[in-house]
């Protein structure tokens, strides 16, 4: 079973498109289950199945038979949504004969849905004419094997939907989840890991023999690599082990893999992408093989794939152009790939993986730039050069879009210019209720990028400085006084407001090239405090620029990543005390900062009042204060739903913390995504927040809020959605009583 699954599941990635995939599909399981017939029905845009293919049934029925969700023996499988196993299958009543089939003969019936996403995709039928019970092997095997198929037909689908589109039938509409609010209209430049041979992006040239020549010239290279090698290791190898630096050199040849990619490149195609093609077809072949010792050379021929496409994506990006308002697409975007494009340029982000509270959704809301994250089913490598329409307020991807849909979206760009226009008004306004409550409004910063434009908007602090930004975008660690002029200029820039600068925070999603933690489980592992505690090497250099930073500024706070008991606050508090008194001893005249709590995991909620009591503030860390309450992976696009900011265990958490902090007088700030949401913030102004730190995209929207509503109304909502069990709840009743006070709380228009 085991092999038989593997094999079709290689096959059916290895289709060129849906249809033969599709094909492959009902001959292979036909063949593996010795059953007479095999079909498969597709649910296509009126929410039908269609019978899309079939070995055993009539073939001119094939995009003819056509069943609604609750019509015969398919359509009782997808409403069901389980397995249907019939010895008899023509006394069931929901039994239902198609003439054009010639399915008449066939008594025992076996279907199973294939779905994807919690929505049935289709169904996958085997029949025979014998009046037997398909046994639990079979059903086994037919469950296992639809619920491996769900994501490639659905990728399959999608790829199909966007080549029809590119031949001009159309506009595709891609679903995502939002990463940062706005419109963007642009071009899509694809970006890809270097040597990844499966992210490729599909492109065409125009100058086929200069193409042709490039691919000679990177395939020379390697060619010279590997003989370099091979000299340089020929006398610490075998014969045996020699011999496979001549095999690469073969596979080089121009009658080789060279042959098979030039004709490709003829095609139209680039050689990057013509060399993955070949490489990946040859690699699915050597994977298929029943002989143990050529299975294995299918790494050979990835390994060589690597080699050869590092060279060629090296010079493919060196004459790489940016065009105006580029809209960076890729599997999973990451701060360096943002750094490539020149800011003017930027327009918007979409990438395949990762959900709204990814670190690079953070950035781009720091930056400003429409984004839509989480988008699984988008075939991203064929979108290199179209045109795409991206809506950072719904989670909407659109491709290749229509007159009509451009000028719709043009026109909520210039709303959301003149809407940002009337919030600037409000820059030197206090953040005030309308009955004179007053909170802090801090903002989340990273870059320089950011400083000027939260001081522009009216930023009145730093309430999470993300001192991990300058180690991300080096290839080393920075040194004391690397570390010290760029905290310097952080806190200058907002003097004589505080800035609080949080330790490195490292592990989980943000990993250093040149520190790489690899672990199964890296938001449960080794991140934050645990790292620095851990190396204190790298703790004491970074607090001693930061307080060398503040030397007559004043204005520094510290604030802890990560902490999860006692024993870690105190072991660092005795660590920046060191570090204080040798910088003294230096000296330097500096004064000793306020040192915080970030509170972000569930032992640190109950253990509030305890930390609250060894620091100077505690300030909640939302993003993945919600992840470990929910158990939900924040970069995991396929729990992306399930990542509810507003849950009712969120909410009660942040009360928690709130109250515990208080009750040792200390103040309590959050600076997760939750304070930059204008709604979220009229709650958590109700609970009793001090300070709440955004983005500064967010923070006019969130003061515009603030200063339209009453403490005491504030309080009566917090109270209502208080009694309430559900997210969707207190989402719909918290949207409810602000428009019914005349308050527009998300600002999303509606598309």
């Amino acid at each position: 079973m085991l092999n038989s699954l593997r094999n079709i599941v290689q096959e059916v990635n290895a289709a060129r498109d849906l249809q033969s995939a599709l094909n492959i599909i009902v001959a292979r399981i036909k063949e593996s289950m010795h059953t007479q017939v095999c079909s498969v029905y597709l649910r296509d845009g009126k929410k039908n199945y269609v019978l899309m293919a079939t070995d055993g049934l009539n073939p001119k029925a094939v995009g003819k038979v056509s069943l609604r969700a609750e019509e015969g023996l398919v359509g009782r499988v997808v409403s069901r949504e389980e397995p249907l196993n019939l010895e008899h299958a023509e006394t069931h009543p929901s039994y239902q004969y198609f003439p054009e089939t010639g399915e008449e003969r066939f008594s025992s019936f076996l279907g199973v849905p294939i779905i994807h996403h919690r929505e049935v995709l289709g169904v996958l039928v085997v029949q025979q004419v014998d009046r037997r019970r398909f046994d639990e092997g079979d059903e086994a095997f037919l469950v296992t094997l639809s619920a491996q198929l769900a994501g490639v037909i659905a990728h399959a689908e999608a790829t199909g939907v966007v080549v029809a589109v590119g031949q001009g039938k159309g506009e595709a509409k891609f679903i995502g989840v939002s990463g940062c609010s706005g419109v963007a209209i642009g071009e899509a430049v694809v970006i890809s890991p270097p040597a990844d041979l499966n992210s490729v992006p599909y492109q065409v040239v125009s100058d086929i023999e200069e193409e042709i020549a490039f691919f000679y010239r990177c395939l020379a290279a390697v060619r010279n690599d590997i003989g370099r090698m091979s000299d340089e290791l020929r006398s610490r190898l075998s014969r045996e082990e020699q011999a496979l630096f001549d095999a690469y050199l073969a596979m080089l040849d121009d009658a080789s893999l060279g042959g098979e990619v030039t004709e490709r490149i003829r095609g139209g195609v680039c050689a990057p992408y013509a060399w993955a093609d070949v490489i990946l077809e040859h690699e699915r072949n050597f994977n298929s093989m029943s002989d143990p010792y050529l299975r294995d050379r299918a790494a050979d021929v990835r390994d060589l794939g690597r080699r050869v496409l590092a060279y060629l994506q090296e010079s493919a990006q060196m004459c790489r152009v940016y065009p105006d308002n580029t809209i960076l697409v890729g599997e999973e975007l990451t701060a360096s790939m943002l750094g490539e494009v020149p800011a003017d340029k930027l327009a918007g982000l979409v990438s395949v993986e990762g959900s709204r509270n990814s670190h690079v959704a953070i950035l781009a809301r720091a930056m400003d730039i429409p984004t839509v994250m989480g988008v699984i089913d988008l075939p991203y490598t064929k979108l290199d050069q179209r045109k795409l329409i991206v809506d950072g307020y719904n989670g909407i991807v659109y491709l290749d879009p229509s007159k009509v849909l451009k000028s719709h979206y043009k026109a909520i760009f210039k709303e959301e210019q003149a809407l940002q226009k009337d919030l600037e008004t409000l820059k030197d306004k206090p953040c005030e209720t309308t009955d004179g409550h007053r909170l802090n409004l801090w903002v989340n910063t990273g870059l320089m990028a950011d400083v000027m434009r939260s001081l522009d908007r009216g930023a009145e602090g730093v309430g999470l400085y993300r001192t991990e930004v300058p180690f991300l975008l080096r290839d080393r660690f920075p040194g004391e006084e690397e570390q010290t002029k760029i905290y310097r200029e952080q806190l200058e820039a907002f003097a004589p407001r505080q800035v609080t600068m949080r330790t490195l925070d490292v592990g989980g999603d943000k990993a250093l090239p040149y520190f790489p933690i690899e672990e199964d489980n890296p938001f449960l592992g080794w991140r934050g405090i645990r790292v620095t505690l851990d190396h204190p090497e790298i703790f004491l250099v970074q607090v001693r620029a930061m307080l060398k930073a503040s030397e007559g500024l004043d204005n520094l706070r510290i604030m802890l990543p990560m902490i999860t008991n006692i024993p870690e606050l105190d072991a660092a508090n005795a660590l920046i005390l060191r570090a204080f008194n040798e910088v003294m001893e230096e000296g330097h005249r500096v004064v000793y900062p306020p040192v915080g709590v970030m509170v972000e995991v569930p032992a640190a909620v109950y253990q509030a009042k305890e930390l609250a009591a060894r620091a100077d503030f505690l300030s909640v860390g939302s993003n993945d204060l919600t992840q470990y309450l929910l158990a939900v992976d924040r970069n995991n696009a396929r729990v992306a739903d399930l990542y509810q900011s507003m849950h009712p265990a969120v909410l009660s958490a942040l009360q928690e913390v709130v109250e515990a902090g208080h009750a040792e007088n200390v103040d309590v700030s959050i600076c997760g995504e939750l304070a930059g949401d204008p709604g979220a913030a009229v709650l958590l102004m109700a609970m009793g927040y001090d300070v709440l730190s955004m983005s500064a995209t967010n923070l006019p929207k969130v003061k515009s809020v603030l200063r339209a509503i009453s403490k005491d109304q504030a309080c009566a909502l917090l109270a209502e959605v208080m009694c309430l069990h559900t997210a969707e709840a207190i989402e719909a009743t918290l949207n409810t009583r602000l428009q019914d006070m005349g308050i527009k709380r998300l600002y999303r228009p509606n598309v």
